[in-house]
């Protein structure tokens, strides 16, 4: 007779593109999003939690995975319902959202929204398949005061959390004005628009001279492959890029003007030649120190400028006038240069967008896993997608807003430092006699009752070393132990391992010498004494 194949076992793997968050990053996380959702409800948005699983046709073809479509999701075929999917981001769910209960919800709508997104795409370093995003988005209002608030809003969280100013920024762009410069380049079909949509987001990767041979016939990447090109002429190539870098190229002639003193008469002139200074340091390099009044002039150049790009692109102007209102509205709101400009080099790569587009970047610089500087990046991206809501109801419904990447804004946290490695654990009450739990448990309970966390120890307790490795693993602050002895005369000893751990990395310093890291206390001080220690040195 055959002997039976055991099963094998199953292997202990997170799937690929998947991670696991333990204590620390899970209450790390939790803390930033009521920072975050503090100030959304401080701007008037309510919570939406919605499902999690979408119809595929309801989730629409809208995947930056554009590539590979209908690929970009995790999907499965249901009896009743036909295909449907994990939602891949919040933005979609919210028009299915608003389309199915717009006769019970106000208009404008606000809501924000927080929680897991799944992305059947290639996994890398830092990318993963399944990762949280915070929304916040305004349904029904066609104002560029809408997306004004957005982008306000977006600075105000980036400081609440941690990011000071000064170390981020937020750019605005319009889709209608790179939709504009596309005319004027006499780019008409759809296709084609949307290759020259993903070439040019892809700036920030190749640089200049990749995104030209990406808009021509074509190049090499970094693997030797071949990546076929849009197919513009050099002349429509070099518009487009003269798009995404109008602000530095603005910049480039203004720095010439005021060099050479030009033009001495214009208040703009006065402005940017107060703006554009020499900065300290033993090169004396020029360098600009904005103001919003300088801002805002810059801001009129910029635009002049793309405004030739467009030419008579009716499309492009409204977009170029809808940028002006939106940065008037910021400055008259205190939101100057140093926290949201004017940026044509934004471009986000998402089909929907149809207007104002934003992005936040954090400009300080880490270093890669090379040791190589380079700036943090992008923490969040958003703007207006006013047919997203007509896919489903046939009727125009304006919509505006922003998606935050919670971990990468934990990461950037992490950083700057602001953030432990590893949270403060529980106070853990060591067990000296198995029989005595109920005395152990009393402990807890009272402590408990005083809002500190606290637990006790469930292990066996015979090796007393055992428990206090159990403790440190834990990164508890205190131990608190109460042996036969300590039970008779009505005490209980404590153990500041905060304390300890810091004597024993420098036991040669004298004011930790004068304070003991165990001791003696009455029963009935337990609380108040462990408080105290909680609570640090007065």
């Amino acid at each position: 007779m055959a002997k039976a194949k055991k099963t094998p076992r199953p292997r202990a793997q997170t799937p690929k593109g998947f991670r696991d968050y333990f204590g620390a990053e899970v209450t790390h996380r939790a803390a930033m999003l009521q920072a975050i959702a503090q100030v959304y409800h401080r701007y008037g948005f309510d919570a939406l939690e919605s499902s999690a699983v979408e119809t595929v046709e309801a989730l629409g073809k809208f995947l930056p995975d554009v590539d590979r479509p209908n690929e970009g999701v995790f999907a499965w075929e249901d009896d009743a319902e036909g295909w449907v999917a994990l939602r891949y981001d919040l933005t979609a769910p919210l028009a299915r959202v608003y389309a199915q209960h717009r006769n019970d919800l106000p208009l404008p709508y606000r809501r924000y929204a927080m929680g897991p997104v799944w992305r059947n795409e290639k996994p890398g370093p830092g990318r993963y398949r399944q990762f949280y995003q915070c929304d916040a988005d305004t349904v029904g209002s066609g104002s560029v005061a809408a997306d004004a608030e957005i982008c306000a809003m977006l600075a105000d969280v980036l400081e609440t959390v941690g990011i000071p100013r000064g170390d981020y920024i937020v750019r605005v762009n319009n889709r209608k004005v790179l939709n504009g410069v596309l005319e004027a380049m006499g780019v008409a079909d759809e296709g084609q628009q949307a290759a020259v949509l993903r070439t040019i987001d892809k700036f920030d990767k190749v640089g200049e001279a990749g995104v030209r041979e990406l808009l021509g016939k074509g190049r090499l990447d970094a693997s030797g492959a071949y990546i076929d090109g849009v197919g513009l002429s050099d002349e429509q190539a070099d518009k487009a890029v003269g798009f995404l870098l109008a602000k530095s190229r603005v910049l480039g002639r203004l720095e010439v003007e005021l060099d050479a003193r030009s033009d001495t008469e214009s208040d703009d002139y006065k402005l940017l030649a107060q703006a554009w200074s020499v900065e300290k340091g033993p090169d004396r390099q020029r360098g600009w120190k904005h103001t919003p009044q300088s801002g805002a002039a810059i801001t009129n150049r910029v635009l002049g400028y793309l405004g030739e790009l467009v030419g008579s692109s009716d499309n492009g102007r409204v977009g170029i006038q809808e940028l002006r209102e939106i940065s008037d509205l910021l400055i008259s709101q205190g939101y100057g240069p140093d926290r949201i400009v004017i940026d044509p080099s934004v471009v986000r790569g998402l089909g929907y967008y149809t207007g104002p587009v934003f992005e936040a970047e954090l400009t300080f610089e880490i270093l890669d896993d090379k040791g190589r500087k380079r700036q943090f990046g992008s923490v969040a991206g958003g703007g207006r997608y006013d047919d997203l809501v007509k896919r489903f109801t046939g009727q125009a419904v304006p919509a505006t807003g922003v998606s935050i990447g919670v971990d990468r804004l934990l990461a950037a946290l992490h950083e700057k430092g602001r953030i432990e490695t590893r949270a403060e654990g529980p106070v853990v009450v060591t067990v000296m006699e198995r029989e005595r739990m109920a005395d152990y448990q009393s402990m807890v309970a009272e402590l408990r009752a005083a809002g500190i966390r606290a637990e006790v120890y469930l292990g066996n307790p015979k090796n007393f070393g055992n428990q206090l490795k159990y403790a440190d693993k834990r990164a508890s602050p205190v131990a608190v132990i109460e042996g036969e002895e300590e039970k008779a005369r009505g005490v209980v000893q404590i153990k500041d391992l905060v304390l300890g751990a810091k004597i024993a990395e420098n036991a040669s310093l004298e004011e930790w010498k004068e304070r003991p890291s165990q001791f003696e206390v009455p029963r009935a001080e337990l609380v108040a004494r462990v408080r105290a220690i909680l609570d640090g040195p007065a």
